[in-house]
């Protein structure tokens, strides 16, 4: 069972919000994305998920009822029917799309509060860490269960080698949930199962070649600009405004690859709208050695506003490289990334790639496909939202008394939020104020690429605040000794 369903609505659009809902639905169905007998959202829940009325998502369903594709089952919910006959009703050119062979129909990790001691500070009591995540509510019970299932069964299947890609099943599991939750569009066969993103930006190197320039946000995810650091690729500092990348300056560059992450930038936290997105995906549509690195590495988490659909939904040239990771929605030990390839790209990952060997044991991956296929993932992941929503909000609530001193932005996604000081107070003085009380925030300039950009006055006294492995008692406590730390600039 699935918790929303990704669906793309237009206010004030010639067709009703209902009839849009009730088309998505029919045409998921009749391309068979769900499948006979998968059960729908309840309508409250996709009602809560998309923003609309509950009698908007009840209108929906009683036209597919009524029409067949869905029946629905008292005191159990909405199901999916057979569909036999119903894949006549696609257009021509789509129906060869879906049974063409491949490439044929193509048109052109945690950190813990560990308490630490430095100089010029004491122990380090709150660690607002922008990476750190809870691992209080984890279903260790099932995780063993599930692994002591499998390990059961296993025979000697199991502990053969594997795909290189990784494990079929997981990979179409991860597909359905993709497209389920992200709006991704891909086939099992796109999809390359790796230990972590920086195995799969290694893998992407061999792929994309050496030497190719690249562009990344300024400031961006630390880690991956030192891997393309690591390729000797030329990287290309993009400065950001509200709406993300500059495309403009984009253009100024001779940028093959661009590693952006729209969905919720790292750190600065801005989610980029729909028209910057279609610029993106414009400049990549203008050459055909052009691609975008779309980095979704924690989309699960967002707390105002209606789902944003991945920018790989609105890709429709192949231009878009898309990857993501377990490491925030269930813990950073379990080590799966997972990357999707466009179409045009499989054959040169085989030529170039084929011969690697999956970097995930057989039997984890056949874990977490157990753990997500049996909704054990679905209900984890709406337990973790409604417990970091209520942090979130709490978070903000106590950071109010500084509303004057500092804008706070980011806080629409994700697991952490920004502090910016108005009079501009250096970074380093806030971080240094906060250690001497006990506790440790992040200042933007470490995620600069350009030491010039992170002493320019655009960053200059910005600071990120995670809230993901601290609990309200210790957000408070937190904020009070934030307060005293920072008295002096208030």
């Amino acid at each position: 069972m699935m918790a929303g369903l990704t669906i793309q609505l237009t206010d004030g659009a010639e067709k009703c919000l209902y009839q849009q809902i009730y088309e998505h639905i029919r045409d998921e169905i009749r391309k068979g994305k769900l499948l006979a007998g998968e059960k729908l959202p309840s309508t409250r829940s996709l009602a809560e998920y998309l923003q609309v009325a509950r009698s908007t998502v009840d209108f929906a369903y009683s036209q597919l009822v009524a029409e067949g594709y869905v029946e629905a089952r008292p005191c159990r919910g909405y199901f999916v029917n057979q569909a036999e006959g119903l894949f006549q009703l696609l257009p021509d050119d789509l129906m060869e799309s879906l049974a063409a062979p491949e490439g044929e129909t193509e048109k052109s990790s945690e950190k813990l509060s560990v308490p630490e001691t430095g100089a010029g500070m004491g122990k380090i009591l709150y660690d607002f860490s922008p990476h750190a995540i809870s691992l209080k509510n984890f279903p260790y019970s099932t995780w063993k269960k599930i692994t002591k299932n499998i390990l059961v069964d296993a025979n000697s299947e199991m502990f053969a080698l594997g795909d290189a890609q990784g494990d079929g099943q997981l990979r179409e599991t991860i597909g359905r949930y993709l497209h389920a939750s992200r709006g991704v569009n891909c086939r099992p066969e796109q999809i390359i199962i790796g230990a972590g993103t920086d195995y799969l930006l290694m893998l992407l190197e061999k792929i994309l070649g050496r030497h190719v320039p690249v562009a990344m946000e300024e400031p961006t995810y630390k880690r991956a600009y030192r891997v393309f650091q690591s390729f000797a690729y030329e990287i290309e500092a993009i400065p950001m405004d509200e709406s993300g990348m500059d495309v403009e300056k984009l253009r100024q560059t001779k940028a093959r690859a661009v590693y952006v992450m729209p969905s919720h930038q790292y750190p600065t936290g801005v989610v980029m709208p729909i028209g910057r997105r279609l610029e993106l995906l414009k400049w990549a549509g203008e050459e055909k050695d052009r691609y975008l690195i779309e980095d979704d590495y924690d989309s699960e988490f967002r707390y105002k506003g209606k789902p944003v659909p991945a920018l790989q939904a609105s890709d429709r040239k192949g231009r878009v490289i898309y990857m993501g990771t377990f490491s925030k929605s269930i813990a950073p030990a379990i080590r799966v990334g997972y990357m999707v390839l466009p179409k045009n790209l499989l054959k040169v990952y085989k030529e170039n790639c084929g011969f690697y060997a999956c970097t995930v044991s057989r039997i984890d991956q056949r874990i977490l496909n157990e753990f997500i296929k049996d909704g054990y993932f679905e209900r984890y992941l709406n337990k973790m939202r409604k417990i970091y929503k209520v942090r979130h909000d709490f978070l903000l609530s106590q950071l109010r008394c500084f509303e004057r001193a500092f804008t706070i932005s980011g806080e629409n996604a994700g697991l952490h939020i920004l502090l910016t000081s108005r009079k501009h107070i250096p970074e380093k003085k806030l971080t240094e104020a906060a250690a001497r009380e006990g506790v440790k925030v992040y200042g933007i300039s470490k995620d600069c690429m350009r030491k010039e950009n992170a002493e320019g006055l655009s960053y200059g006294g910005t600071v990120l605040l995670g809230y993901g492995a601290l609990e309200e008692q210790e957000l408070e406590k937190g904020i009070q000794l934030l307060k005293k730390a920072w008295n002096p600039y208030l």
